[in-house]
């Protein structure tokens, strides 16, 4: 990927002014201690890893942003926004749900596991439940595109944009606090935020 802030390193800040304690133990958690499988079987997780790479493929990573552990860690802690759809089952009810309506659909389709198949096929897939344009019968019991954008999408893109690393490719200085913003209009920068290649 080639991230319009070349050589931007957002840790380079790590003993600046930009980070106070607090944010580094987050940042250290985040980056250092990946959590293990407590809720997601084996199955579950390898089909989240492999959906999770074709939503977000980082090829240029020699460590890819680690997105499976995150959402399991979520599950196993039953953590989520507080809320739910009125047409969607609870948040861990759902992921399962949701994980084994996209094998069923990939068997449905291909006769094969969703890791089984092609990449093509996996984004062809993937793609029709965005749409909602789903065969197996396991999609009835919560909807497709919801499950889709409201959970699975949102959940996957959420982590992956909390991590430094993809802080670093989209300029992102990391929070606000302690430090603050001060220029704060219209193609304004404060001098030690992330300057944008030409």
């Amino acid at each position: 990927m080639n991230s319009p802030y070349p050589g931007y390193q957002v840790l380079a800040k790590w003993d600046s002014a930009s980070f106070d304690d607090a944010t580094r133990a987050v940042l250290s958690e985040r980056l250092h201690h990946v959590p293990p499988r407590r809720f997601l079987s084996p199955g579950e997780w390898r089909l989240l890893e492999v959906v999770s790479a074709r939503l977000l493929p980082q090829p240029e990573r020699a460590d890819p942003i680690p997105i499976a552990p995150w959402i399991d860690d979520m599950l196993f802690h039953d953590r989520g926004e507080g809320f739910r759809h009125e047409d969607m089952p609870a948040p861990r009810d759902a992921w399962r749900a949701g994980l084994a309506a996209l094998e069923a659909e990939a068997q449905e389709r291909h006769d094969r596991r969703f890791a089984d198949l092609a990449p093509a096929e996996q984004d062809a897939l993937l793609q029709a439940v965005a749409c909602g344009a789903v065969r197996h019968a396991c999609w009835r019991q919560l909807p497709a595109q919801r499950f889709f954008t409201d959970i699975l999408l949102k959940t996957a893109a959420g982590i992956y944009y909390s991590h430094p690393a993809a802080w670093s490719e989209i300029g992102f200085g990391g929070p606000a606090s302690p430090r603050g913003y001060v220029r704060l209009g219209f193609n304004q920068r404060d001098a030690w935020e992330a300057r944008e290649a030409r």
